[in-house]
């Protein structure tokens, strides 16, 4: 298969839009760690919790930077590779735009386990909430949103 030009610019959409939701999660994140380190701040009682979420975040905000390092390497070998295949070097063309997949898929994959991570502090925390609520009222969330559903 050949090469085009029109082959990296199709990446620069995907790109680009990839960036804006790293981006997303990044301020996300940001809003997350001062909502945080204000409550730390103002609670002594639940620092064990805070300590833990914390340490997640830091591991979180490190992928997401990660993520986003690749991200935009993916975005600047391509548009090497363009530069490349405007010049008429063929070869040097498509090694960088392997490279450039690579990069997009290195930081895809990192997506991916910064997904998961993310998906398990949710869940740790609904447990921390469900825990409250079968004290309190003898149940847990599920059999509380089964309740509202039927009704």
């Amino acid at each position: 298969m050949e090469l085009q030009l029109s082959t990296p610019a199709l990446l620069f959409s995907a790109i680009t839009l990839l960036m804006l939701a790293y981006t997303n999660r990044f301020l996300a994140m940001a809003n997350l760690i001062r909502g945080l380190h204000k409550k730390y701040l103002e609670s002594t009682r639940q620092e064990k919790a805070i300590i833990g979420q914390i340490k997640n975040l830091r591991k979180r905000l490190h992928m997401i930077k990660n993520m986003q390092i690749f991200g935009v390497l993916s975005f600047l070998l391509c548009v090497i590779c363009m530069f490349l295949l405007y010049q008429e070097f063929i070869t040097a063309a498509n090694w960088v735009f392997m490279g450039s997949m690579l990069c997009l898929l290195i930081s895809l994959g990192i997506s991916l386990v910064e997904l998961q991570i993310s998906n398990n502090a949710l869940n740790i925390e609904l447990s921390d909430m469900e825990d409250v609520l079968s004290k309190q009222q003898g149940s847990s969330l599920d059999q509380l949103f089964h309740k509202k559903e039927e009704d």
